[in-house]
């Protein structure tokens, strides 16, 4: 027979011993004189001897599915305490996920605040280096133009200056080229007096010898008369 059989069985049997219970406290049977042959009752006997047995094999087998029942009943008690352990550490790990996710979101924003502040900073310093390179353009234009007119400012003086030389050799060399004319012209001055009284005193050698020879041929006529 199937267990489930058996299992449908034994209510059966339980709730007729019950009912026949019931009954006999409910209404007790008049007690009243009845003829009864011995293989009657030998034939009662045995077959309450197997109503007995089957009950017994019916409570055992009931006994052992209740037995069954309860270890499995065990088991499945096991079964959802593991479960409810599954779920609990499914718990903390989401919340221990979720925990860290908040974390990583909180260090995705606080890198993301970091960069942007390096972005801040980096574009600052563009502008402090732009700035700065601009200063340094202007400054060296400025020194470049304040060099061109200290280039130009010497040159103009060197140049003042070799004018002033050339002017001033130009003035010498006139002067020099002067002096040399007048110079020459004194020199030409005394050679011509010079000259001059040299012949003047010629003219007048020349002029006493003629006279002397003019009076002595005078004379020498006279002493000859």
């Amino acid at each position: 027979m199937p267990k489930k059989a058996k299992s449908k069985a034994k209510p059966k049997a339980k709730l007729s011993i019950k009912k026949s219970k019931k009954g006999r406290r409910a209404a007790p049977p008049k007690r009243r004189k009845v003829a009864v042959s011995i293989p009657a009752l030998e034939a009662a006997a045995t077959k309450a001897a197997d109503f007995a047995a089957k009950h017994e094999a019916a409570a055992a087998e009931s006994k052992g599915a209740a037995e069954q029942r309860r270890s499995d009943a065990d088991a499945a008690r096991q079964e959802v305490r593991k479960l409810e352990t599954a779920a609990k550490k499914a718990k903390l790990d989401a919340a221990n996920s979720a925990a860290a996710v908040k974390e990583a979101n909180n260090r995705a924003a606080k890198l993301d605040a970091l960069a942007k502040k390096a972005r801040r900073e980096a574009t600052g310093r563009e502008a402090a280096a732009e700035r700065a390179r601009l200063a340094a353009a202007e400054k060296a234009r400025r020194e470049a133009a304040q060099q061109a007119k200290r280039e130009a400012a010497e040159k103009a003086r060197f140049e003042a200056i070799e004018r002033a030389k050339r002017k001033a050799a130009e003035k010498v060399e006139r002067d020099a080229a002067r002096k040399a004319e007048r110079e020459a012209a004194r020199q030409a001055k005394r050679e011509a007096a010079e000259k001059a009284k040299i012949e003047a005193a010629e003219r007048a050698q020349r002029e006493a010898a003629e006279k002397a020879a003019a009076s002595s041929a005078g004379t020498a006529p006279g002493a000859a008369e």
